[in-house]
């Protein structure tokens, strides 16, 4: 199995001592399709860590591309995970390569469910194994638990090479800010961050076809608004919504008889800090009207059509 072609080497012609000095600009762009598989494949091995390979390109020499992920079937615990199997994934690549993706591998990524993203002893041996087939490797950490609805905890990866670490030299060159723009935790800090690898600054890009499917991943259906209700919950529905006009209405009824007795300045700031009876009573009328309507129609729709 030739292996070190996967990883977007070229196979025997790939000069594995040639080393670039890499630019603390360089930036991981993923894709949101990429994005939203490691994070559900995160999600499912709660409480165990997961693991896949990432596919893409090396755009240029500030850029790394990621457009897909697949799940590697390695067996984890809760602090570390296996080695990548080298023939599961040949077999993958060359599935993909049949569907008409034809991208190289250029890293992985890894769970940390719950303690933030860095990495261990056991993922830099991984990262290592990696960087020996490409030097421009990442490896990138989601971190499932902490991550919620519109913010992801994530970052990106690379070792720091060896000579540079013995010699105090700075692992990458700096030609602008992009590399600072991202504050590391103190948990990657103790755990050799800026020390044996060091962070990317990661970029979300979505092409057009991904646009329009995030835009539909919630998007109702207009069959939705003929979807019946449970008859028994409607009726109990209506029953609690009665009850709270009720209440509404005698509490609006109540603020009318208040407020004839107030000046104008004490008028102003009436309800300031307090429910609002008269908007509260609109509000829930309108919305027991609008659901009695369809519960109405649907009822008569599904008669004639059934």
């Amino acid at each position: 199995m030739d292996f070190p072609q996967y990883m977007g080497m070229g196979g025997q012609g790939a000069d594995l001592h040639e080393t670039q000095i890499p630019d603390n600009s360089e930036t991981i762009q993923i894709s949101s399709l990429a994005l939203l598989k490691m994070l559900k494949h995160g999600r499912a091995g709660v409480p165990m860590e997961v693991m896949g390979l990432m596919l893409g390109d090396f755009v240029d020499d500030y850029t790394v591309r990621v457009v897909d992920v697949f799940a590697m079937p390695q067996s984890g615990t809760s602090v570390s995970v296996e080695a990548i199997d080298e023939a599961y994934q040949a077999a993958m690549m060359e599935m993909l390569k049949q569907t008409g993706r034809v991208e190289s591998v250029v890293g992985w990524y890894h769970s940390h469910p719950g303690f933030g993203c860095w990495l261990s002893s056991v993922d830099i041996n991984t990262q290592q194994a990696f960087e020996r087939l490409n030097s421009r490797a990442v490896a990138v950490v989601v971190d499932p638990i902490q991550s919620v609805r519109g913010k992801v905890v994530i970052d990106a990866f690379r070792l720091i090479n060896s000579t540079a670490a013995v010699t105090g030299m700075e692992p990458r060159q700096s030609t602008s800010n992009i590399g600072q723009l991202h504050k590391a935790s103190i948990q990657a800090l103790v755990h050799g961050l800026n020390r044996q690898y060091y962070s990317m600054a990661i970029d979300y890009r979505k092409n057009e076809l991904e646009e329009k499917m995030l835009l539909n991943l919630n998007k109702k259906q207009w069959s939705h608004g003929m979807t019946l209700n449970n008859f028994s919950t409607h009726c109990e529905g209506n029953k609690a919504a009665v009850e709270s006009m009720l209440k509404l209405a005698e509490s609006y009824t109540k603020s009318v008889q208040e407020e004839q007795k107030l000046t104008a300045e004490e008028l102003k700031t009436r309800h300031v800090g307090k429910q609002d009876p008269k908007r509260h009573l609109q509000v829930t009328v309108e919305e027991v009207m609008g659901n009695n309507i369809v519960q109405s129609l649907g009822t008569a729709i599904d008669e004639q059509a059934l």
